[in-house]
């Protein structure tokens, strides 16, 4: 049993000790800048899923004095195996490498998990963890349907586990910053936030059935999806744009603008309707998800319009992957996941936003408090974020093929969203797509109850709110968490 494993246990029988254990920890505002110099107090982590953005993770836990990273698993030998050597080289110790993460959860010695699997896997691995006495960090999107989301919040309010959701804006002092800024009325009412992922997207190849590589379980990869050949060139991150795994940029990189939009506008339920058109345009490949892509949520007295554009394109006020926030007297623009600035009506600078911080640190602090207020990114502001994500891909799914005529005209009440539809095909001709012949997936227009989290009456969208799950990968249904 780990040091923390131990102290938990005599925390349930000793008041004592567990008063003793606070007041040694001090904390530290908006992130975690004190790490205990003690080795009886390193928490012991175990990275899941490493080929990519995991490779932050285990840099971020082996590089700290207070934990040490146990356990790599992946289900790619050869990526795991790496990752062991690179972890020794920088905390002294080799982890143990497993391909199974249920090996993981039974280990005592492991206090937390930290998982950057694709996203077909979140909610499965947080839950296991939770059920298992881990606390967690999950990587961004949290789940791969709306459903999901709520289990996880469910787990870690029933397992009293500690989860935070991998949108590292959160503690970024620039964001924080400007959200304070927002809050403070200093650019007047903000009824409109609008989110941005211009972010350039290649063909990620013909689609057709490959061999999937050497040294990979692939059963396990696929896990909780179901168990089909592999129609991509590549099996590593290009599953972000494949439904069974992905959720298209909208829930990779977009997930990180629409929370700090949902954040902004101060908004803490879904939205009461969606409505999403776009498509896979410029190319024809394996992919299958949206690469220009417009979402509009209705919160009632505040709007959000997020855009996803894969093709080439210019920025908007300065933003190319940002946040532009508009208020009745100036408007901000977040240019990164730490920086922006805020501007008067008339487009003058009025001041800056500036400032990294320690996400990871955040949530060890967390840990050691067992405290969830302490928490910038607790488990269900990451699902009211990425339910965002997953209802805004529901309402385009489920779209029909419309002309961009025909989708001028039903934009054409709304000013903002006639503006941003204006944009939309600008964008199209400039990347040499014929306006007259191109169709695109108007999305079905959904109105949502935020109480729920249900569709209104409409079996068809809410059939989409979760998936049929391949066992024995299964995400618990509500209320067996």
């Amino acid at each position: 049993m780990s040091s923390l494993s131990r102290r938990r246990f005599l925390e349930d029988s000793m008041f004592a000790a567990a008063t003793a254990v606070a007041a040694s920890y001090v904390p530290v505002a908006r992130g975690d800048d004190t790490q205990s110099k003690s080795p009886n107090e390193k928490i012991g982590i175990a990275c899941i899923g490493v080929h990519n953005q995991g490779r932050g993770h285990i840099k971020a836990y082996a590089s700290r004095k207070d934990t040490e990273v146990l356990y790599i698993c992946d289900v790619d030998e050869k990526v795991g195996r790496e990752q062991v050597k690179a972890a020794a080289e920088i905390q002294g110790r080799e982890p143990k490498y497993v391909q199974d993460l249920r090996q993981v959860f039974d280990d005592k010695s492991v206090d937390a998990i930290s998982t950057a699997t694709p996203n077909h896997w979140h909610s499965l691995v947080a839950i296991w963890a939770m059920q298992a006495g881990k606390d967690v960090y999950v990587e961004k999107p949290v789940s791969h349907n709306v459903s999901e989301g709520r289990r996880m919040v469910e787990a870690s309010r029933k397992y009293d586990r500690i989860c935070q959701t991998g949108t590292q804006s959160r503690s970024m002092q620039g964001s924080i910053d400007a959200i304070d800024y927002i809050r403070s009325g200093k650019i007047g009412k903000v009824s409109l936030a609008r989110g941005l992922c211009y972010k350039r997207r290649e063909s990620i190849g013909p689609k057709g059935d490959y061999p999937i590589p050497a040294g990979i379980n692939y059963d396990l990869w696929s896990g909780p999806a179901p168990l089909k050949p592999l129609t991509r060139p590549k099996l590593h991150y290009d599953w972000h744009w494949q439904w069974d795994y992905g959720n298209g940029d909208l829930g990779n990189q977009g997930i990180h603008q629409m929370d700090v939009a949902r954040w902004g506008l101060g908004v803490n339920e879904l939205s009461k309707a969606v409505q999403s058109y776009g498509g896979r345009l410029g190319y024809e490949d394996a992919g299958e998800t949206a690469n220009t892509q417009t979402i509009t949520h209705d919160f009632g007295d505040r709007t959000l319009i997020f855009e996803v554009r894969g093709l080439p394109t210019p920025s908007l006020r300065g933003a190319k992957v940002g946040v532009i926030f508009e208020g009745s007297d100036g408007y901000i623009v977040m240019t990164s996941y730490h920086s922006g600035a805020a501007f008067d009506l008339a487009g003058k600078k009025i001041t800056a936003f500036e400032g990294e911080g320690d996400h990871h640190g955040n949530f060890i602090k967390a840990v050691r408090s067992r405290k969830r207020d302490d928490l910038n990114a607790d488990i269900l502001e990451g699902h009211l974020s990425s339910a965002l994500c997953h209802t805004g891909n529901i309402s385009y799914r489920l779209g029909g093929r419309e002309r961009l005529k025909e989708v001028a005209a039903q934009v054409a009440g709304n000013a903002a969203a006639a503006e941003t539809f204006e944009r939309f095909t600008e964008h199209l001709k400039a990347n040499d797509i014929d306006l007259d012949k191109t169709e695109v997936a108007y999305g079905k227009p959904l109105k949502f109850d935020p109480q729920a989290e249900k569709f209104i009456n409409d079996s068809q969208a809410d059939a989409m709110l979760t998936r049929q799950y391949r066992a024995p990968f299964i995400v618990p249904p509500a209320g067996q968490v």
